[in-house]
């Protein structure tokens, strides 16, 4: 298909604005004969299109144990999935990623064909070698450790970086941004990126369509600069990510730590414009939004009107009839801190005995999303410390913590949120965690599981207990919960105690204000807002001219002004040559001498090519730099012709002219008299000297 992107836009004739330009074929309307845009647009034409892209498409394959094929169905667990509920019927979607299973190259065409017809996706085969690298290697086991704050200080402590496994990264996107190629018209449609796993993908896609309108969705926490910083590829990565119209990010602290990766390392300003933040790249304005994802509010409640939900609400009413029950729901990982929530447990049991066979712990542990030596060392420390505490302190018939291994199906879960008092998330790191919000709807209740639990008819107030850790994304969100820091034991353990002893009152008031938040701001809230933000980012795009600059990883779009002209060579030859009086103004640092150089002193052949231009009598050639006239004046004297103007102008020598002239403006320098107290106020060690500008030194 051919698209605006497709044009050399390094020529003067840009194509990348309106203009009386031919509009570009689209459709072969009769054999031989390609119809003009305007004159062939079909229903589908007028039809918006989303390309969704993400690691893994939202589908369960599975083969059929008689006839050994493929079977394919949604995955309505899948975000990615959900978040179509944020657009509009008329929107047609598309996803593009991988299937978590491993198709036989010969079946590959057959299975991408019919997975394209029935759910309009659009599957990436990645060979298995290249999946573990790519996944369980750089993804899982460097990228994931260190976004969530963990350095691999020794080899036992987590994995360092490995250039075979960057390299299948690297070629894992590619693969990906190729699939978008294949089906996105870079005129029309929207393609929107998610995670950490694709961060490069942008890259590629800007690289083959300078216009294409591209938006970037990060779940996972983004760590402060410092932490960032250790990243031996943290430049290509950033510029990436900078390469879309729009990014997003659950909190406004991973939003700035983004923020002050892209100014400590790559020199970027950012600055608020009517709501959101804007970062000047190369002419492009970036959008950076902060959008905390929520639930599929509808899944939920369908879950919960299941009649084996309230049927598994019964037994576990049944079975925990007169207990306290706090629960946690956790992936089975390292920062999910399910070991120190068990200690603040055993912590509350020996300084209130009193509790002893009514509070119960049930943690549900959900299988683990990636292989290796930590998840062993989490498992053997969680097997550890709750067989130690219900040695303790259990008793016949009653054990403390309950762990629940997975899988653990969704109505299940519902089932224990709807009987649990008080719900724990207690991890060290998490990118947004959306088990409080669950609890919430599943705490409202429902018809039938108000039957189940006994509530029938109630009207009384619905209660709710949460209690969270500060360190993940949905803390700010949820102003009611007791907040706790996850490192601190004694601090959880009287969190413990304190869901257990509050009044019904505030347990009360607080599930109605979590419960507010969670149905106003779920799943199709939060893609509608990115989706209406990523158009109006876009929204300029057609008023600008772009040109492709850089190789590889760190190329980029430079966009300019409608009016903006490249500098032709031969023109400026040409002009040079019929003129009698020429003004040259030359830049030093960054223009004759590099930035990165140590020692700045001009070479000499800068100096004979200075020498040449100012021995031209139709010439006047100056320096313009921020340099101190000193420096400017010893390195340029062997140019008598040349002028110099140092200090951004303050002192000017004019060609043959041995002396300095200071700047003539009229200047009152009373304001020193109120700013040098201040400056000097409470700083030992520092000693003013006077001159015609501050300057300080060390004493």
């Amino acid at each position: 298909m051919l698209s605006r992107s497709c044009f050399n836009l390094l020529n003067l004739d840009d194509y990348s604005g309106g203009g009386d330009r031919t509009p570009i074929p689209k459709v072969v309307a009769v054999p031989g004969i390609i119809s003009d845009f305007e004159e062939c647009k079909t229903e589908s034409d007028n039809q918006k299109r989303r390309i969704i892209v993400a690691n893994r498409l939202p589908l369960q394959c599975y083969k059929d144990s008689e006839n050994k094929k493929w079977c394919f169905d949604w995955d309505k667990d899948a975000l990615v999935l959900q978040l179509k509920d944020g657009f509009s019927p008329d929107v047609e979607i598309i996803h593009v990623g991988c299937l978590g299973v491993e198709i036989d190259p010969l079946e590959q065409e057959q299975v991408a064909q019919f997975l394209l017809d029935k759910f309009k996706c659009v599957p990436t085969f990645l060979p298995l070698d290249l999946m573990n690298k790519f996944y369980h290697g750089f993804c899982k086991h460097h990228l994931w450790p260190l976004f969530h704050y963990m350095l691999p200080y020794t080899p036992n402590h987590g994995v360092r970086f490995d250039k075979a496994t960057w390299q299948a990264y690297v070629s894992a996107n590619k693969i990906f941004a190729d699939k978008v190629m294949e089906v996105i018209d870079p005129d029309e449609d929207y393609v929107w990126v998610h995670d950490y796993h694709l961060m490069i993908l942008p890259t590629f896609l800007r690289k083959s369509y300078l216009g294409v309108k591209l938006g970037f969705f990060l779940h996972s926490p983004f760590p402060s600069s410092e932490i960032y910083r250790t990243l031996p590829v943290r430049e290509e990565i950033l510029r990436g990510i900078l390469n879309c119209d729009l990014i997003g990010f659950h909190t406004f602290d991973y939003a700035r730590h983004f923020l002050s990766c892209c100014s400590r390392m790559l020199g970027l300003d950012y600055q608020s414009k009517r709501g959101y933040i804007g970062l000047e790249y190369y002419g492009r304005t970036v959008c950076v939004k902060i959008l905390p994802v929520g639930i599929h509010m509808g899944q939920v409640q369908s879950i919960m009107a299941r009649e084996g939900t309230a049927k598994k609400v019964e037994e576990l009413k049944e079975e925990y009839d007169g207990k306290f029950v706090i629960l946690g729901i956790d992936d089975l990982d390292m920062f999910k801190g399910i070991s120190f929530k068990f200690q603040a447990l055993g912590q509350l049991l020996a300084e209130k005995p009193v509790y002893r066979g009514n509070v119960v712990l049930i943690q549900i542990m959900n299988l683990p999303r990636s292989q290796g030596n930590d998840i062993q060392e989490v498992q053997r420390e969680i097997n550890e410390v709750a067989t130690e505490i219900n040695r303790k302190y259990g008793e016949p018939g009653y054990e403390p913590i309950v762990c629940v291994k997975g899988p653990v199906s969704s109505q299940d879960k519902i089932a224990y949120l709807a009987i649990s008092e008080t719900v724990v998330v207690n991890a060290v790191r998490d990118g947004m965690n959306l088990v409080p919000y669950k609890y919430t709807v599943a705490r409202q209740g429902s018809p039938d599981l108000d039957k189940a639990l006994g509530l029938e008819g109630s009207t009384t107030p619905r209660k709710s207990v949460i209690i969270v850790s500060e360190f993940i994304g949905c803390s700010p969100s949820l102003s009611g919960a007791i907040r706790v820091n996850p490192w601190d034991i004694n601090r959880v353990a009287e969190a413990m105690v304190q869901s257990i002893e509050m009044q019904d009152s505030e347990k009360e008031l607080c599930h109605q204000k979590h419960y507010k938040y969670v149905t106003s701001h779920d799943v199709a809230y939060w893609a509608r807002s990115f989706d209406q933000d990523l158009e109006r980012a876009c929204s300029e795009h057609y008023l600008k001219r772009c040109w492709g600059m850089g190789y590889g990883l760190k190329s980029r779009v430079v966009a300019l002004g409608p009016n903006f002209r490249k500098l032709s060579v031969e023109n400026i030859v040409s002009a040079y040559n019929v003129t009698n009086s020429r003004l040259i103004l030359l830049d030093y640092d960054g223009t004759m001498m590099p930035q990165d150089r140590v020692d700045k002193t001009p070479k000499e052949e800068v100096i004979s090519v200075l020498n040449n231009l100012c021995n031209d009598p139709k010439n006047l050639v100056f320096i313009v730099s921020g340099r101190g006239k000193d420096s400017l004046g010893k390195w340029f004297s062997p140019c008598e012709r040349l002028g110099l103007s140092a200090e951004h102008g303050y002192f000017t020598r004019w060609p043959k002219c041995s002396g300095w002239e200071c700047c003539g403006l009229t200047m009152n320098f009373d304001w020193r008299k109120i700013a040098l107290p201040v400056m000097l106020y409470n700083i030992p060690g520092i000693k003013y000297c006077r001159s015609t500008k501050f300057s300080f030194k060390l004493i």
